[in-house]
């Protein structure tokens, strides 16, 4: 009675999350304050049934665990990657190498707005296989948006097909990848061998058929208005200097050096953001001067995924709090959890947009309690557990009005957010279904 007690006031806190993150309050604030509220229910809860999750720990281990190893094994694991992926994206902002590739591709696509909007989509989400964090969205977005809206694509299309190409580049992500790996790897250390190369062809399939999506429903909803020439004149790039083409393989060398040859993340990152830079000329000057300018890259890019940080941090928190309260989740919902490989991609099919506003098919937001039940329920290959919830997460995080570049992109482009919410929840659903489904054909024969 007690586990369905406590079982019941976790599931409202859910909710009560999911407000907090509809009024777009901090999210940091907001987990670590769900970290101090999960461990005191379930050192209450220890305290007069005593569960498994706990056994053999004092008080102080479960609060060093949920406080001090979470944070410190996170920022062992992720926050390097985000660092040096950072400082990766900077180097293609500040060598003009972004830029360069999104006028040649509006130079292609000339004044037919259906044509110039796919080659940026495909463009930008080529970018974010790599690039992370909200500078470089914006950096990117000040470019691209005001080329659409100067072309006479209405201000929520435009913004919807940005965000939504970036969604889609986000599924091949390496930096992203690593992140959901230490959720999972807090969840069952065994899961930790995964690595992006097992990942990669099932990234590579989703940020297609995503990016097909976002651009069937950008077009669907398309209306010719009247070109508006105060952001045409926004949209001038000319004066900037191309970056020469040998440099533009950048953009994908991270991936290309990680997959085809077994580099490390942040080897790949260093070597990629050098071969840039030298391909630029922007290591010209002395060793001082480019120890100097190589310092101020990495230190802008930090500045860059700073709040992102602070976030992840407290959401490591959050992932180990969750693991202790599995045990109470397990009481009320573990019995609805399927252990077929059908039913429970269906089910993540149809529940998809939970996902939105960090809701609980949402690894990074309140899916970690999920995780920890669903891992507990049966013996699921990593294989396929890994991208069903990499699905619910990505679809419909990176199209939600909870995401920080996101919300930034209302201010600056004055879209009503109902206007916006019309294309991104129904895409973001779509685009999960289709997944979930294809998670199935693809790697549903691992499941015993």
């Amino acid at each position: 009675m007690v586990n369905v007690i406590i079982g019941i006031i976790m599931i409202l806190s859910f909710f009560g999350m999911i407000w907090y993150c509809v009024k777009g309050y901090n999210l940091m604030v907001g987990f670590f304050v769900m970290s101090v509220f999960w461990v005191a229910l379930a050192l209450i809860g220890n305290a007069i049934v005593p569960t498994e999750a706990m056994k053999d720990k004092t008080v102080i281990d479960v609060l060093t665990n949920v406080f001090q190893t979470g944070p410190e094994n996170y920022g062992k694991s992720i926050l390097v990657n985000v660092f040096f992926g950072a400082f990766f994206g900077r180097v293609l902002m500040d060598t003009g190498i972004a830029s360069t590739l999104i006028r040649k591709v509006v130079e292609l696509g000339g004044d037919k707005p259906r044509i110039t909007m796919t080659l940026l989509c495909v463009v930008t989400a080529l970018i974010f296989t790599s690039m992370t964090g909200i500078g470089p969205v914006i950096s990117i977005a000040v470019i691209v948006l005001p080329i659409l809206l100067s072309l006479g694509i209405s201000a929520p299309v435009a913004l919807f097909s940005f965000m939504g190409s970036i969604m889609a580049g986000i599924f091949a992500n390496i930096v992203n990848f690593k992140q959901y790996q230490a959720i999972f790897a807090t969840a069952n250390p065994d899961y930790a061998s995964y690595d992006y190369n097992s990942y990669f062809s099932f990234g590579v399939i989703a940020m297609v058929v995503a990016l097909v999506v976002v651009l069937v429903v950008a077009n669907i909803s398309l209306k010719r208005k009247k070109v508006s020439h105060a952001w045409a004149a926004s949209a001038n790039t000319e004066a900037v200097a191309d970056a020469p083409a040998i440099s533009w393989i950048s953009v994908l060398l991270p991936v290309i050096l990680v997959v085809a040859f077994n580099v490390p993340i942040i080897l790949a990152f260093v070597i990629a953001a050098l071969y840039a830079l030298l391909t630029c000329r922007k290591l010209s000057g002395g060793f001082g001067e480019i120890c100097r300018n190589l310092a101020k890259l990495f230190a802008d890019g930090a500045v860059d995924v700073a709040p992102m940080v602070g976030f992840l941090l407290t959401l490591s928190m959050f992932n180990n709090a969750a693991n202790f309260a599995a045990t109470y989740f397990k009481t009320l919902i573990g019995g609805f959890i399927p252990t077929s490989a059908l039913l429970i991609c269906l089910i993540f099919a149809i529940l998809t947009p939970l996902g939105f506003f960090r809701g609980p098919m949402n690894l990074v937001g309140c899916g970690a309690a999920i995780l920890a039940v669903v891992v507990g329920i049966a013996s699921w290959p990593v294989q396929f557990l890994y991208p069903l919830f990499a699905v619910t997460t990505i679809a419909p995080q990176h199209l939600d009005i909870t995401q920080s570049w996101v919300a930034w992109g209302f201010g600056y482009t004055k879209v009503n957010t109902k206007d916006y919410m019309k294309m991104s929840i129904p895409t973001g659903w779509i685009v999960g279904a289709i997944l979930c489904i294809s998670v199935f054909f693809l790697y549903g024969g691992l499941v015993h």
